[in-house]
């Protein structure tokens, strides 16, 4: 029998397979009885999912990140599907193993290949500092791995095992294009900015199975984590080089990743104050809208219309036109 796969939905659709369960909230309606909110998801896209009037108890019967077994029904409300729950049913993974790959969502990223495009522009650099800082960040291979690992997010934008990865490199190739144009623009620099902006999410998420902040993320961030590290890297490459690292390219570096969120809404630490910061702010900017409004158009559950529902977050619907969207 195939799957009842998410984006295959259709209203007042009965429905029984199995997804993974995240996102859960209890809460309680007007009447103080307790619902659980919670979001099913599967390699398809994500439902936003209600299970009425439970005991405070099934709450605890799931955690974040486990397989359950749903019975219920698709419904729209509001112009959008959604999914009511009759019973969850935890599935023990070591008595029935689960193809992950179902429930892996986006293309798979490719490690391999992106981490050795990765070490081709990093080994181009010709800043010796740089340079030297670059190999001493490759060859701790914990560091790496997690880098190599970890999402870029939880939900927005590249928020899959290896989507840290993928969204540096592609950053990197970006600063290749533009640095032959803007020549004035230090090309070494914007590098590895892009290539170090995000590293403190490596000990901001916790991406063993469901992703979710850490403790240091919650209270950090990974802009101050990833001051931490470079710190941390700098300390280690002056030991193996024998020589000071330049204090203005380090704090250059440091402020590219305090201010690559751009503004104080964005919860940017300081404003961008160089040409390469600003350069780099926009360059994110830039490749994590393109991937969050690309995640709206594959997950939306409006399958025979050319718009996407409405999407309170971007406060629009998006045309996805006459084709499907690859």
């Amino acid at each position: 029998m195939s799957r009842q796969y998410i984006n295959q939905f259709r209203d007042n659709e009965k429905v029984e397979e199995i997804y993974l369960i995240s996102d859960k909230q209890l809460k309680s309606n007007k009447n103080g009885n307790f619902y659980l909110q919670f979001n099913l998801s599967d390699k398809t896209g994500v439902i936003s999912a209600r299970l009425w009037n439970i005991a405070d108890e099934v709450f605890y019967q799931f955690d974040n990140g486990d397989y359950v077994l749903v019975e219920g029904i698709a419904q729209r409300f509001q112009g959008t599907l959604q999914f009511i729950a009759k019973k969850l049913t935890r599935i023990d993974t070591k008595k029935n193993p689960i193809d992950e790959t179902e429930f892996l969502r986006f293309n798979y990223v490719d490690v391999t290949k992106k981490r050795a495009r990765l070490l081709e522009l990093l080994h181009s650099i010709k800043d010796p500092d740089l340079r030297n800082l670059t190999d001493c960040i490759l060859l701790d291979e914990e560091l790496m791995e997690r880098f190599c690992r970890a999402p870029a997010g939880i939900k927005l934008h590249h928020a899959y095992p290896g989507g840290l990865l993928e969204h540096s490199v592609q950053m990197m190739e970006v600063v290749e294009c533009i640095t032959n144009l803007y020549t004035w623009i230090n090309r070494d620099l914007l590098l590895v900015g892009a290539f170090l902006h995000d590293i403190g999410k490596t000990v901001e998420l916790s991406f063993s199975g469901e992703t979710f902040y850490s403790d240091q993320g919650q209270m950090l961030g990974h802009s101050f984590l990833g001051i931490e590290i470079l710190s941390e890297k700098i300390k280690e490459t002056e030991k193996n080089c024998g020589e000071p690292f330049n204090t203005e390219t380090m704090m250059i570096l440091k402020h590219l990743l305090l201010s690559h969120h751009g503004a104080y809404e964005n919860q940017s630490a300081k404003l961008p104050m160089t040409l390469e910061a600003v350069a780099l702010y926009l360059i994110d900017s830039f490749d994590s809208k393109l991937a969050e409004f690309r995640k709206y158009i594959i997950e939306d559950p409006n399958l025979g219309g050319d718009w996407t529902n409405y999407i309170p977050g971007i406060e629009r619907k998006l045309y996805k036109g006459k084709t499907e969207t690859n």
